[in-house]
């Protein structure tokens, strides 16, 4: 779940556990959620329970079962560093990860602290991308978070994007994605912020992705920034091989 993903960061999503809760601002509007609930109560469907935080330990496979080399964003339906889900569940989706050598993987968290204080313990595979999600200046301190990490990429996902950046000290940072929330009641990006974002990123030498300018109709409002895509990846890593 899923073989193919709309994201365009990614090829494929993978859910061992799926459900969240909020703790900032970028959560207000979270889609993952949005769409979970829909299916709250429907007796068989896998949001039966909505966006109730759920474990899948016949899903920790999955990706084992896909020989072809693809992108895999990991619990686009979750976060993988929430309180609740248990270290030792967190080791096996880890084990995983490093025995499909063959892919690669896309890990995002909010819970920046639990994510360095645990780093230590986990075995870091070159084919898992780490990144942490910020929206706005309040939360730079994931990044010195992710800094700690011993992962070889480490990613910013700067989505949605709430408010000035300012100055981001990009120090062992390999890639940044920014995006506009979408959706009904999405708040609005200022193109400022996102041209200083990807002006700092060209500065030093960082990879820029821009996602989408989001707002109630994403795909009229497109993703094109200054004329152009902005589709940088870490290592030139080549997306839709799927």
């Amino acid at each position: 779940m899923s073989e193919k993903s709309n994201i365009e960061w990614t090829d494929s999503t993978w859910n061992p556990v799926t459900g969240c809760t909020k703790i900032s601002p970028g959560c207000k509007h979270c889609y993952a959620e949005t769409f979970a609930e829909r299916w709250r109560g429907i007796p068989g469907h896998p949001y039966e329970q909505g966006f109730d935080l759920r474990f899948w330990p016949e899903r920790l496979t999955q990706p084992l079962e896909w020989k072809k080399p693809r992108t895999i964003f990991v619990n686009s339906m979750s976060d993988l560093f929430h309180e609740d889900i248990p270290f030792p569940y967190i080791e096996k989706v880890f084990r995983v990860m490093e025995k499909a050598h063959w892919h690669t993987f896309q890990i995002l968290t909010k819970r920046a602290e639990r994510l360095s204080g645990s780093a230590c313990r986990l075995n870091w595979p070159a084919n898992v991308w780490m990144g942490v999600s910020i929206e706005t200046p309040e939360y730079l301190r994931r990044v010195d978070c992710l800094r700690n990490v011993p992962a070889k990429t480490r990613f910013l996902s700067i989505e949605p994007l709430l408010d000035k950046m300012g100055i981001l000290n990009l120090k062992g940072i390999d890639w940044v994605i920014v995006g506009g929330e979408s959706g009904p009641g999405a708040r609005q990006m200022d193109p400022i912020w996102v041209r200083e974002i990807r002006d700092q990123c060209l500065k030093n030498k960082v990879p820029f992705f821009f996602k989408q300018w989001g707002g109630f109709q994403k795909k009229k409002a497109g993703r094109e920034l200054d004329g152009r895509t902005w589709d940088e990846m870490p290592n030139c890593r080549l997306l839709r091989t799927a």
